[in-house]
């Protein structure tokens, strides 16, 4: 059991209903949980292997070979106007981050719409073009914008559809990250 004395020289502290304290201490004994994922069947299951040719560069970017790293899939496409609003906060969040593989999957038809997002938004991290939308049938993309967060042992942990916003992933990926 969990003891908490709590000492204050300005006098004392407002009392808290037993179970707002307890949420506290919950939240502080364990960190912060993963938040509520979007509803998809590749949620706890194995990330879906894949390897493509980066846009930018060419270098193969092989989802098998970063087990024992977080893993974060962000699809997109040049005509999602919602998905271009997201790929700011993926970038920042890679700089922020260089344990966590991030790997774009661009779902436009002509590489050349890739490369374009990719040297526009100052993508930093590798984007390989979906050709034919396997990847999007792999993963069960039915809408877009959509990210999918594996953790070290290339499970999928969160999945955010276009109703999460960058802060769900940011806590989905610092949650993989206690794991």
């Amino acid at each position: 059991m969990l003891t908490l004395v709590i000492a204050s020289r300005v006098g004392p502290l407002p009392r808290l209903p037993s179970f707002a304290l307890s949420c506290v201490l919950v939240a502080c004994a364990t960190g912060a949980a993963m938040p509520a994922s979007s509803p998809s069947p590749l949620l706890h299951q194995t990330l879906p292997e894949f390897r493509r040719s980066a846009v930018s560069g060419g270098a193969l970017f092989d989802s098998d070979a970063q087990r024992g790293h977080v893993v974060l899939v962000k699809f997109f496409a040049k005509y999602c106007a919602p998905c271009q609003r997201t790929l700011p906060s993926v970038e920042a969040l890679h700089r922020e981050h260089p344990d966590v593989v991030v790997v774009g999957v661009s779902e436009d038809d002509m590489e050349d719409d890739a490369a374009e997002q990719v040297q526009m938004l100052g993508l930093s991290f590798p984007v390989v073009l979906d050709r034919g939308h396997a990847l999007a049938g792999k993963f069960r993309v039915s809408e877009m914008p959509v990210a999918f967060v594996a953790d070290e042992r290339g499970r999928v942990v969160w999945v955010g559809g276009p109703e999460k916003d960058a802060a769900s992933m940011r806590a989905a990926v610092s949650a993989a990250l206690r794991e």
